[in-house]
């Protein structure tokens, strides 16, 4: 699958985002090493703490599936309701890359899109270089 595929993935599952409160709306998809895809939105919550984010959604369900080893994820997110653009780029929060990294090698491509065209990408690693880790 190539990135832009994962990008648009990433924008479909958006679509599905439960954002009343923040109006950011956020959508994730997680390669796995299977080449099943798993998509994931932000789920708000009136009680903010109960509130899941995208990376985490995809993650856990890809996880209850019975994945475990995963290529790459692509997130997109903002404020603007268009399907394929995005006004900025939104990064995954700090819980999100800790769960990540509780399955994901440190080398593994982490993609922040606009669009399929203009996206930026780091490795798990880059984005928490000292991962809790036992």
């Amino acid at each position: 699958m190539t990135k832009q595929e994962l990008i648009k993935e990433a924008f479909l599952a958006r679509k599905q985002a439960y954002a009343p409160y923040s109006k950011f709306k956020v959508g994730a998809a997680l390669l796995c090493e299977s080449g099943t895809v798993f998509r994931g939105c932000n789920v708000e919550n009136a009680s903010y703490g109960a509130t899941m984010c995208a990376e985490r959604t995809a993650l856990f369900s890809a996880v209850a599936a019975g994945e475990r080893k995963f290529e790459m994820i692509a997130i997109v997110g903002g404020n603007e309701f268009e399907f394929n653009e995005v006004n900025g780029y939104a990064y995954p929060c700090g819980m999100c890359r800790q769960a990540l990294s509780e399955f994901c090698k440190p080398d593994m491509p982490v993609i922040v899109a606009r669009s399929e065209e203009d996206y930026k990408e780091f490795t798990m690693k880059e984005l928490l270089p000292e991962a809790f880790t036992l």
